[in-house]
């Protein structure tokens, strides 16, 4: 019986290769951005300078003793706020109630001249929707990301990720390798995507569940990243002429 032969690198034009290499680059650096605007958006919660577990807990979980504004405007984002008596402002809103009367007359100018130009759901949806009062209050109590809040940017991460991961893993089954050990590889990051959206909600509710939301991340990450490169490394480096069937 015949054995059914499958493309491989070594089968593509020079051209295909070309373009299945300047995209995977451009997913590669697309995601080391990913990562850092993460890095900007989790850090500082817990008031202390770098990303910590304390900050994935208070940003799902939320704090027990500040609210995410709160502890964005003394912390992180307070060299963002264009006068140093704002903070002040805004602190006392939240220890009064954080009522709407009071945000109209003191607190949404504020936001508007200094924080909405990057906490806006069309421009950036996994950052706190600063552009009126319903969405500031849910990070004026503490509490952590609202269930609306990680449903609107789950859906987001799972359709975007998931074609990604999918042309990724398309252009990797081009590889030469065990076939076995190739399926399970395309299947770790879509599994690890999974797991992360998942934990998110734990987290809301069991703070440890943090640990999880970092490491099924870093293993999303890290399977895609290991995809590129075997990918471009068999494209143009490897020379082996055997056939998978």
């Amino acid at each position: 019986m015949n054995k059914e032969k499958y493309t491989r690198f070594k089968d593509i034009s020079v051209s295909e290769r070309i373009l299945n290499t300047v995209f995977l680059l451009t997913i590669g650096l697309g995601y080391l951005m990913a990562l850092a605007n993460m890095y900007y958006t989790h850090q500082g919660l817990d008031g202390k300078a770098g990303l910590s577990i304390e900050d994935i807990i208070i940003s799902y979980h939320g704090g027990s003793n500040q609210t995410r504004l709160g502890t964005a405007v003394s912390g992180i984002m307070k060299s963002n706020l264009r006068y140093a008596s704002d903070k002040d402002v805004i602190l006392q809103w939240i220890h009064h109630g954080a009522n709407e009367p009071e945000y109209n007359e003191k607190i949404a100018p504020i936001l508007n001249r200094d924080c909405v130009l990057c906490h806006t759901p069309t421009i950036n949806p996994s950052l706190p929707d600063l552009t009126h009062y319903s969405s500031v209050s849910e990070v004026a109590y503490a509490g952590g990301a609202t269930i609306p809040t990680l449903v609107r940017v789950s859906h987001i991460h799972l359709f975007g990720i998931a074609f990604i991961l999918f042309f990724i893993g398309k252009i990797f089954l081009l590889c030469n390798m065990n076939v076995h050990l190739k399926r399970v590889a395309v299947v770790i990051p879509f599994a690890a995507m999974l797991l992360d959206v998942l934990s998110w909600f734990i987290t809301k509710s069991t703070p440890s569940f943090a640990y999880v939301v970092v490491y099924s991340g870093a293993l999303m990450g890290f399977s895609m990243g290991l995809q590129i490169l075997l990918s471009v490394y068999q494209m143009w480096f490897y020379s082996r002429k055997t056939t998978e069937i």
